[in-house]
């Protein structure tokens, strides 16, 4: 903090972290690669909980009460880090600056012990200087200093680069399919520092970027500002880098946030963070930034983790939980991370698990006209061809999935009773298939925009032939014996005809978004059908005990489609939007086996 405030202000970090800091042996503020360290901290391989894509950043504001000349007092620093540490999706954690008081050693070796702790976890962490931290007269060419030889060998995990003087350095972390950038800043950053920032963001400039330092915004507790040297930083790193989408700082109180737009007009975060005011010199509060990817957003929280840890006093209990506007909010993830990261294409043998009775996909080449065959991979001959009027309403595109197995899907372009559709050759083994032991029916689509009346009650793919004519009259005599279609309510639907009941069993999803692609399984044991999307399971699950699927066992069997939905036997509507790879398992597999896994 200030020494001449007694204000609060704080700067919320979307990916905020803070500079570790080491000497360099270069003579000119370019950037100094560092050794290459492998990101693996919890959570740096982007795996996040009950498999969405989420991570966590963690953020320390000012701790300079903790550490006071004779008055020293790790605890709360130390209860901090052990509770990040149980944090399964944790990417990083960053310290905003003032670590100390008096910015003297033996303030600093007190201090270290949590961070050892954090460096031993193999959690990347970067710690930046403060104006308590280091003399305040003075700018990163200050020379070596207690700070600079606490930090300098001890926030190295991830760190990619630092200046000259080693005050500012730059780290990268990964997390759910993304690479990160920050960039942590000394409390008075000179011209030759800020040269080496923006050699780092060129050198960075596809990669989302947080920008941390210890004096940026700050607050009168109700509106929040640039501050003189804030407002430095804006106009030499922020405001011309569109990467920049997030800057967070501590120092003043209370805490504050801002949005500024960029030359670009894109939104900034600014966000300033402090708790030192408050009981027990801020107990280590710290801010946690957890990042949804599926809902596009980041939700902040501040926690107090030592006050929760033994019995609490009147002022722990009042402060237990910080649930201010500027403590707990959330904002938008910024544009480059709404879209998932695609994973590399998938050679179609890795995809033939135990079981796979048939697994199309959909990259090829040539126009699909009529009798035009698409191959099953599964090697059992249940191979597709074209029916009815293919080219040019059935065309390969290169759009998919981004957890997609091949490269390309297929665009479905007809209308009604018009347009191609695929069906299972004659001879097919899947067509006489009732699957009694338990079934997998897995696909990608996509809907179209807009979705209109036209294009509800398709059917991904079904089972050609009406209810009655495989001997069932308990339902609706003509609809199809197994379908997983889309409801005009943009709902999946699988409803099936089950061998061991004389009426059919429905499994409904949620309403679907048409802007995003998704992945649909329908999973029967041999007892009950559980439908997932993206692998989780939707609430509509029948507890029906069914089991198989009816139509295989009469003669020849019943064919199977792709794209077309029957009624009484005959074709009733094809589909509207794209489809990718569909893969059919006479197991139930479990979600990791999906082919989103």
């Amino acid at each position: 903090m200030s020494a001449e405030t007694s204000r609060r202000a704080v700067i919320i970090g979307s990916l905020a972290g803070a500079a570790a800091l080491t000497i360099p042996t270069a003579a000119s503020a370019a950037a100094t690669p560092e050794a290459e360290i492998p990101a693996t901290g919890q959570g740096a391989d982007g795996r996040g909980t009950s498999g969405g894509r989420t991570f966590t950043l963690a953020v320390i504001p000012d701790t300079q009460y903790l550490f006071d000349g004779d008055s020293l007092h790790p605890e709360p620093l130390e209860a901090t880090v052990a509770w990040l540490s149980r944090l399964d999706d944790l990417a990083f954690v960053a310290h905003l600056g003032d670590v100390t008081q008096n910015g003297r050693q033996r303030e600093f070796a007190a201090a270290a012990g949590p961070f050892n702790t954090l460096k031993s976890r193999r959690i990347p962490f970067s710690v930046l200087a403060g104006n308590h931290d280091v003399d305040s007269h003075t700018d990163d060419r200050r020379g070596p200093t207690p700070f600079l030889g606490t930090f300098a060998d001890l926030a190295v995990r991830n760190r990619i680069s630092r200046d000259q003087g080693g005050y500012n350095t730059a780290y990268t972390f990964s997390a759910c399919g993304h690479d990160f950038l920050l960039i942590a800043l000394d409390w008075r950053v000179s011209d030759q520092g800020l040269g080496w920032a923006r050699e780092v963001l060129q050198a960075h400039a596809q990669l989302p970027t947080i920008i941390t330092v210890h004096d940026a915004v700050d607050t009168d507790g109700a509106t929040a500002n640039l501050s003189e040297h804030g407002q430095r930083i804006w106009d030499s790193l922020i405001k011309d880098n569109p990467q920049v989408f997030l800057s967070i700082n501590g120092h003043f109180w209370p805490s504050g946030r801002m949005s500024k737009p960029n030359s670009a007009g894109q939104p900034v975060e600014l966000h300033l963070a402090n708790y030192q005011e408050t009981y027990y010199g801020g107990a280590a509060a710290v801010r946690l930034y957890r990042f949804d990817l599926d809902r596009g957003v980041v939700d902040v929280s501040t926690e107090v983790p030592f006050s929760s840890q033994h019995g609490l006093n009147q002022l722990e209990r009042e402060e237990l939980r910080m649930t201010g506007v500027a403590d707990r909010f959330s904002f938008p993830v910024p544009p480059s991370l709404r879209d998932r990261p695609s994973r590399p294409t998938r050679p179609a043998a890795a995809l033939l698990v135990r079981g796979t009775e048939a697994y199309w996909r959909f990259d090829g080449q040539g126009p699909l006209t009529r009798g035009s065959r698409i191959e099953d991979h599964s090697g059992r001959g249940n191979h597709l061809e074209v029916v009815g009027d293919g080219s040019p309403t059935l065309s390969r595109v290169t759009e998919r999935h981004p957890l997609q197995p091949a490269g390309e899907s297929l665009r479905f372009a007809g209308s009604g009773k018009t347009g191609g559709y695929l069906l299972t050759v004659d001879k097919a083994p899947l067509n006489s298939a009732s699957l009694d032991r338990g079934y997998t029916f897995e696909a990608f689509f996509k809907l179209p925009e807009p979705f209109t009346a036209g294009a509800a009650w398709s059917a991904l793919f079904s089972r050609w032939g009406s209810a009655a004519s495989a001997g069932r009259f308990g339902g609706d005599q003509d609809e199809p014996v197994a379908t997983l279609s889309v409801s005009g309510g943009r709902e999946l639907q699988w409803c099936v005809y089950p061998t061991n009941l004389d009426r059919s069993v429905t499994n409904w999803g949620h309403e679907l978004r048409t802007d995003r692609w998704w992945h649909v399984a329908v999973v029967n044991n041999g007892r009950r059908t559980t439908m997932y999307i993206d692998g989780c399971p939707v609430v509509r699950n029948p507890s029906t005990v069914n089991a198989g699927l009816l139509g295989g066992s009469r003669g020849p069997g019943m064919k199977w489609a792709v794209g077309g939905y029957s009624w009484n036997g005959e074709l009733d509507k094809t589909w509207m939007g794209t489809i990718g790879d569909i893969r059919v398992v006479s197991r139930p597999l479990q979600v990791r086996e999906f082919m989103i896994s």
